[in-house]
């Protein structure tokens, strides 16, 4: 929290080149099945939340942004890939996965449902397993040393690998 009590929220691409930081209460926190959406992040539907007006400071690096229709931009990290903002006339909203704690974004509506994928409702219901739950199929899952950036602010970037 800030010193006026407003929330405070961090992020960034996977890769650390970009980083932002809102201060204050994000809105329209939302999942978007759109094909545009569904494209632009390479995923079934796109997990999106609104920053305040004039909230939303780049801390490290800023995204290169492509314009996907008359009225909206699409940022992303130009290092990596990340998929990062949707830039509209009314707003600029993050994708809820470049959040250091996307748990404390949730979404509340869905738009777009006239895209939405016939199986989307049914991935909660697959089993699930861990990430190295599957040495044996992939062995250098026992190994994997992950260089992604972690889920806070950094000094320097890249930061230095471990390796």
């Amino acid at each position: 929290m800030s010193l006026d009590n407003k929330p405070i929220y961090t992020g960034g691409c996977q890769c650390g080149a970009v980083r932002f930081r809102i201060e204050g209460a994000l809105t329209n926190a939302s999942v978007c099945h759109c094909r545009m959406c569904q494209k632009a992040f390479g995923n079934f539907y796109a997990p999106l939340a609104t920053a305040p007006q004039g909230a939303l400071q780049w801390t490290r690096g800023e995204p290169k942004r492509w314009h996907s229709s008359s009225h909206v931009k699409r940022g992303f990290c130009a290092e990596c890939g990340t998929p990062l903002t949707f830039e509209a006339p009314d707003g600029v909203a993050l994708a809820i996965g470049a959040f250091d704690h996307p748990e404390e974004v949730a979404p509340e509506i869905q738009w777009g449902i006239e895209a939405k994928l016939p199986y989307a409702d049914a991935i909660p219901s697959l089993p699930g397993e861990a990430t190295d739950a599957d040495t044996e199929a992939a062995p250098y899952l026992a190994e994997l040393e992950s260089f992604q950036h972690p889920d806070h602010d950094t000094e320097t970037w890249p930061v230095e690998r471990r390796s």
